[in-house]
């Protein structure tokens, strides 16, 4: 098996574990947090999905689904077009109010594109020097595990956060 066969594979769980927590969900559902500091089902889906566009579509060289297909607007959220979460206060969670569908159509958006970059891939495109910044430097493989291993703890949260609050 090809590595990015391995890598369809993992995202296309993601996929499945993002329907399964997000489909038929009221707002209500998943704006709710069991605190005033805590993540909703709506944040941690909308993160993942920015973090996977933002890092993906910079390694394929190409613009954010985001901003190119305009899902910034169609979520009318009043974030930066450039913001993917991280380093989000309470307030700005709170701020993070996506009806299901919608979180649904970005993430099979971002998906798609991720998939039509993982099915490019040959086997030694995975050694590619991606990210300097790091000692050792990041290679296209280690990113994108990287991006799997974060999406795997975010849409695990929500699928906890989902039994917890309904």
């Amino acid at each position: 098996m090809k590595a990015s066969e391995i890598l369809i594979d993992g995202y296309s769980r993601i996929q499945e574990r993002v329907h399964d927590v997000v489909k038929g969900q009221e707002d209500k559902i998943l704006t709710s947090r069991p605190s005033d500091s805590a993540n909703s089902i709506a944040w941690l889906v909308w993160h993942l999905t920015r973090v996977q566009d933002d890092h993906v579509s910079e390694v394929a060289g190409h613009e954010q689904t985001y901003t190119a297909d305009g899902w910034h607007e169609r979520l009318g959220l009043p974030l930066d077009a450039t913001d993917t979460g991280y380093g989000h206060s309470p307030e700005q969670v709170g701020q993070v109010q996506v009806s299901a569908d919608l979180l649904i159509g970005y993430y099979d958006a971002v998906h798609e594109q991720t998939l039509e970059f993982l099915r490019q891939q040959a086997d030694s495109d995975f050694d590619r020097i991606v990210d300097t910044r790091w000692d050792p430097p990041v290679t296209l493989g280690a990113r994108l595990v990287s991006v799997l291993d974060d999406d795997i703890q975010h849409i695990g949260q929500a699928a906890y956060l989902k039994g917890l609050v309904s």
